[in-house]
């Protein structure tokens, strides 16, 4: 599995935990009032929406934003894990099973909030690579077709999807395919002409993935996965902390420009922590410059608009609005948050 780097920057660990509460012995004097139910994640999803509309300068991220309230509310559901082989089933594949092998199975409650943020928060992080591709003269979304390489969830390719856009996203890790298999969470999304498809597998490695993925894109973008620590990292790493390629790093930039139409762009957004003090084990996730050296993106044809450009004010500035700077455990966003893109045009 790759592991990439949160919105709220915590390496991933286990996947869902539940709380243990202790409750008092002595009953109450009075009955409790009905506790308020939990705002939802399309609730606050709105109101990190309206946070950001102030630091946005671009049409595009300004449609992005305002697609927000058309997000689709998710009903809870389960996933289960097989003790045995640890796969995910999804509800749908668990109801095939005999009832013995269903007894084994261990139920994983998926809510709104895990389905819009999995491992790596509000999709509203997003808002960054729409400011971006607008400063680059990217008018619209509508009729595009953008691809994601590592998406990790699907919050912001619904947004895109709203926009108008065709958006396709591929990963690797095995809690997406489960979790994105219901009716209605890919495809056309209702409302717009925009739709969403999710790819499980390895890009450009395997041939089956090259060809569901197909070409003709206008945008490619990939965030807090492409990242120099990841893929060429400066000290020997656990290969669990890696983002395995499949490919040399010529060949996987080649990809990237024959899946794009003649004039197109890939981003590479990247957000990390400062690198760990001396003495502290490395993090390879604290190293957000480009993977590749600028001479792999010319080589391949790429004109290269911008390389490992700092972003670190607009990121910040983005994180406090987000309020990542408070709760329970607040970012040091002044100290503890970097952030750098690439980006790069297909010649027309």
């Amino acid at each position: 599995m790759l592991y990439r780097f949160a919105s709220h920057f915590c390496a991933c660990t286990a996947l869902f935990t539940l709380d243990s509460f202790a409750f008092a012995q002595m009953p109450p004097l009075t009955p409790p009032a009905k506790p308020e139910p939990p705002a939802s994640a399309i609730t606050r999803i709105k109101t990190e929406a309206e946070a950001l509309k102030p630091l946005v300068k671009s049409d595009l991220a300004k449609r992005f934003l305002e697609a927000v309230p058309r997000l689709p509310p998710v009903t809870p559901r389960s996933l289960y894990r097989d003790p045995e082989t640890k796969a995910l089933l999804s509800e749908a594949a668990v109801k095939n099973l005999d009832e013995e092998k269903r007894k084994t199975l261990t139920v994983i409650p998926i809510t709104e909030k895990v389905y819009y943020d999995t491992k790596y928060g509000t999709p509203l992080a997003y808002a960054r690579v729409l400011e971006v591709w607008g400063a680059a003269g990217v008018k619209e979304l509508g009729g595009k077709r953008v691809l994601d390489f590592g998406y990790g969830t699907i919050g912001h390719l619904r947004l895109l999807a709203l926009c108008g856009a065709s958006a396709v996203g591929v990963d690797v890790d095995p809690l997406l395919p489960a979790l994105y298999s219901a009716p209605g969470d890919t495809g056309v999304m209702p409302g717009s002409k925009g739709s969403v498809t999710i790819v499980d597998g390895q890009f450009p490695a395997s041939e089956t993935v090259r060809k569901a993925i197909g070409g003709g894109y206008d945008l490619i973008l990939s965030k807090n996965t492409l990242k120099k620590g990841y893929i060429h990292p400066s000290q020997t790493v656990d290969k669990r902390l890696l983002v395995d390629l499949g490919v040399d790093d010529a060949a996987f930039v080649r990809a990237l420009y024959d899946a794009l139409k003649p004039g197109g762009y890939v981003l590479i957004y990247n957000l990390s922590p400062a690198p760990a003090p001396p003495g502290q084990p490395y993090k390879p996730w604290a190293d957000g410059l480009s993977p590749f050296p600028r001479t792999v993106w010319e080589a391949a044809g790429f004109r290269v608009r911008e390389f490992d450009r700092d972003d670190n004010a607009a990121a910040r500035a983005m994180a406090r609005a987000l309020a990542w700077d408070k709760g329970p455990q607040p970012m040091d966003v002044e100290n503890d948050l970097f952030a750098h893109y690439t980006l790069l045009q297909k010649p027309r």
